[in-house]
């Protein structure tokens, strides 16, 4: 590695080590790039970090900073490498920025040093699912896919292993977005799913948020892909300008080339010729919203040059993933799912419209990131197959116990919990043969559980380890 990039005998200081392991795949990559000097700074203790610091704590050239920052850590590196999480006018950010430093992040950092092409999927909902589908068509297909930003695998963990696929699909958030700016590089192929509020306890607004999430499109050239959902206007407004070639996806037919339905079938117009070449039959994953995500997959793997086929072939041999309506089991001769990645109102929504006609049993609620929680608590209270809710301590909570009596749904509320294990319990007095009960809180999940995969993860086990 050269220039700007190459870490050997380099000073570094990771901003941000965190307990999900991005921080730890971020050092353990310096080490193995020859970083000599990598100072590792935290506001979280050593104790609160205690699994992470043992993982990087003996490695060569590594000092830790925990508990508080030192601006000295800023100000005499050669780059700064900052936690997704972490603003960008963040004083320690704008201390590093104004003495000269640079400032990068995993993401980033990867995009410049990956020399094949990137398949990138952002959005609000469905990043995962449409990220996973895509990769999954794309090895159907005999390609060696590198999977980057899918799951807990540190991302720096994989930046050595680019160089040996064929093609790297790249899930990316607004924040992981927000540092691309930096090399002025986007994705090959573009994948733009949806677009909801979320995240507006970091974003001052929702066009600070649509800002961060244009830079998956930014940077195209003109022999480069935007796959766009056409049922979204400010994403058809985006197509619009992209100097990139435009690719729709949409449950109704539009104009111009792209993947839509009509009647029981999936259409592919590409130029004056359009394919029947898939029914919705073919589609395995539950719940309606998902079919936006399938043909976005159908889409991105079609501007790749994959044959239709082989993405009918991995379009019925794909199942879904965890945490996104996810079957857990079926006790009592009720039927548990598991959605727990539905962390905005919007998809919580989604979720339950997926179980039309069933009766249900919801758990939701958890902490808020200033999202408004008035329709989520009208479906509830209006919805006639939700029996109700079982609410997990949280201001998102509160709120959406707000909603559902302003709406008349108040008979609904099942009461507050404060575990896993009782909000489960909870929900056995109520369900009865062949009801649902879904884990669709609708927010995020600070305090209760470590992150959405967490809380997900405690559901499936707790429904298994109880036999309810």
């Amino acid at each position: 590695m050269t220039g700007r990039f190459s870490f050997s005998g380099k000073k570094v200081t990771v901003f941000g080590l965190g307990i999900s392991g991005g921080g730890v795949g971020t050092v353990e990559f310096l080490v193995r790039q020859g970083a000599t000097d990598i100072r590792v700074t935290d506001s979280k203790s050593a104790l609160e970090l205690a699994e992470s610091v043992a993982k990087i704590e003996r490695l060569p050239g590594v000092s830790l900073f925990l508990g508080e920052h030192r601006k000295v850590g800023f100000t005499d590196v050669d780059m700064v490498i900052k936690n997704p999480r972490i603003p960008w006018n963040n004083e320690y950010i704008e201390l590093a920025m104004g003495a000269g430093v640079p400032v990068e992040m995993d993401s980033s950092i990867f995009f410049a040093l990956c020399e094949k092409p990137i398949i990138g999927v952002t959005g609000t909902k469905g990043k995962t699912t449409t990220a996973s589908a895509i990769a999954h068509l794309l090895k159907v297909a005999g390609k060696n896919v590198l999977e980057v930003g899918i799951g807990e695998m540190p991302m720096l963990s994989l930046a050595e292993r680019s160089a040996h696929c064929d093609v790297v699909v790249f899930e990316l958030s607004s924040w992981r977005l927000s540092a691309l700016p930096n090399i002025r590089k986007s994705p090959h192929i573009a994948v733009f799913t949806n677009l909801y509020p979320d995240h507006l306890n970091y974003y001052s607004s929702m066009e600070e948020y649509f800002a961060d999430k244009e830079n998956i499109d930014r940077f195209q050239g003109s022999g480069d892909i935007f796959v766009y959902n056409a049922e979204i206007s400010e994403l058809v407004r985006e197509a619009g300008k992209v100097v990139s070639r435009p690719i729709f996806f949409a449950r109704e037919e539009k104009g111009g080339d792209g993947v839509f339905v009509r009647g029981e079938h999936i259409f592919c117009r590409e130029g004056s010729g359009e394919s029947a070449f898939a029914s919705l039959s073919d589609i395995h994953v539950p719940g309606k919203h998902m079919i936006g995500n399938m043909l976005a997959a159908i889409a991105a793997t079609r501007a790749f040059g994959v044959d239709f086929e082989a993405i009918v072939n991995g379009l019925r041999s794909f199942s879904g993933i965890r945490h996104r309506l996810e079957y857990v089991a079926e006790r009592n001769r009720a039927h548990w799912y598991n959605d727990s990645a539905a962390t905005i109102p919007d998809a919580a929504i989604a979720g339950i419209e997926s179980f039309e006609g069933f009766p249900m049993v919801i758990l939701a609620g958890g902490s808020d990131k200033n999202l408004d929680f008035d329709e989520f608590g009208k479906t509830i209270a209006e919805s006639r197959n939700v029996k109700g809710v079982v609410l997990f301590s949280g201001d998102a909570s509160e709120k959406l116990v707000a909603s559902i009596r302003k709406h008349g749904g108040g008979k609904k509320i099942f009461g507050t919990v404060f575990s896993m294990k009782e909000a489960i319990e909870r929900a056995c007095a109520y369900v009865e043969p062949e009801d649902i009960v879904l884990l669709s809180p609708g927010a995020a999940s600070f305090g209760l559980f470590k992150n959405e995969f967490d809380r997900g993860d405690q559901f499936r086990e707790t429904v298994k380890l109880l036999g309810v």
